[in-house]
């Protein structure tokens, strides 16, 4: 399969997957256990667009934008927190965890509000397997239970909203697809880790299960023999022990269970075609046990991230200045990349718009 280099380069082909992919598909916006308590709320900035992710009382999970409905100032600049009201730094207008108007500094001088009118911008939120989904265009309504389908059941059996949240890391690379092309396969194990992903895992033998557009795909161990004689039917027991599953939400998402720590990796593109912004999140079963483990987390966690920037997202820098020297038209993906290719015809689809058509299968 050919997919030609202005797919990672061109501006218009960028903006028309923000307008038709980014902004009208549910898009993972945090983890359930970074609020989890009514009060505790996280902000985050995806596409230009700041939002404002709260555990309200009823212990519904809200998303909106991190925006006063009086003259447009961003209402608050924590990471994350918690809080009882937003009080804005400007003119101190105040709303709830929901996002309704609460309060009008000195009301009487300002003049008469509708306040249920004049709360936050809301937007169409889902909670669902330890994740919290977005829609980030106000107003439109979709089904995530549809979307999200298979892959949302599997991950739900993990309970990530019952782990212990071992933070965040921020890294930089080239075009958002250059960095999820290379979620999708191992056939770069061998070249790009030699000394990390190698010694544990066979290089370039994968398989790819579909759940809609989103993709499990499974990864041999070295040690798989061990499971020769396990029926069919229990295998599914053994992860992680004999194979590992990277589990990815199209379109920016993908997670990898680990024994040692879990990651979950959320892309986010822009501000060019050239860049993209991933926040890793790391998260495991149990919280640490005593400062020693707790600083082992942290070693693992700035491990993780060292090997993903070092190893993959600088070599996706690379592989985005050669695309943008034009020195060929396209780039390949082959047979033994099956989910490359089946990632790249479900942007086609979504791009070309057309509800009729049968969507791609693997």
């Amino acid at each position: 399969m050919r997919v030609p280099y202005e797919q990672y380069t061109d501006p218009d082909v960028w903006q028309r997957e923000i307008d038709l992919i980014y902004k009208r598909l549910p898009i993972m916006v945090g983890l359930s256990i970074e609020i989890p308590e009514p009060g505790d709320f996280k902000t985050i900035e995806m596409l230009g667009m700041p939002l404002l992710v709260t555990r309200a009382s009823d212990g519904e999970a809200r998303v909106m934008l991190n925006v006063c409905s009086h003259r447009g100032m961003k209402l608050t600049t924590e990471g994350c927190g918690h809080a009882r009201l937003f009080t804005c730094p400007y003119h101190r207008w105040s709303y709830g965890l929901d996002g309704a108007l609460k309060g009008v500094a000195e009301y009487k001088k300002f003049g008469d509000v509708d306040k249920a009118t004049l709360g936050l911008t809301q937007l169409s939120c889902h909670e669902q397997g330890g994740m919290i989904f977005a829609v980030l265009t106000p107003g439109l309504e979709v089904d995530f239970q549809a979307f999200l389908g298979g892959m949302i059941a599997d991950v739900e059996q993990k309970h990530f909203e019952n782990w212990h949240f071992c933070g965040r890391r921020e890294i930089f690379g080239g075009n958002w697809k250059v960095a999820y092309d290379g979620y999708l396969e191992g056939y770069h194990f061998a070249a790009a880790h030699p000394e990390t992903i190698h010694p544990r895992t066979y290089s370039n033998i994968m398989h790819f299960e579909a759940h809609g557009p989103h993709i499990l795909i499974g990864f041999p161990q070295r040690s798989i023999d061990q499971l020769r004689d396990v029926p069919r039917d229990e295998l599914w027991k053994y992860e992680n022990n004999g194979y590992d599953f990277i589990r990815t939400f199209f379109p920016n998402i993908s997670i990898f269970v680990a024994p040692e720590i879990t990651q979950v990796a959320q892309l986010i593109p822009g501000p060019t075609p050239a860049e993209n912004r991933t926040i890793l999140y790391f998260l495991k079963p149990e919280p640490p046990a005593n400062d020693e483990e707790k600083q082992a987390t942290e070693t693992m966690v700035d491990w993780l991230q060292s090997v993903v920037d070092r190893e993959d997202y600088q070599v996706g820098l690379q592989v985005q200045r050669g695309l943008e020297s034009g020195a060929h038209d396209s780039v390949i993906f082959g047979r033994n990349e099956r989910g490359n290719q089946y990632f790249h015809r479900w942007l086609d689809y979504y791009l070309a718009g057309e509800a009729d058509a049968p969507p791609p299968e693997l």
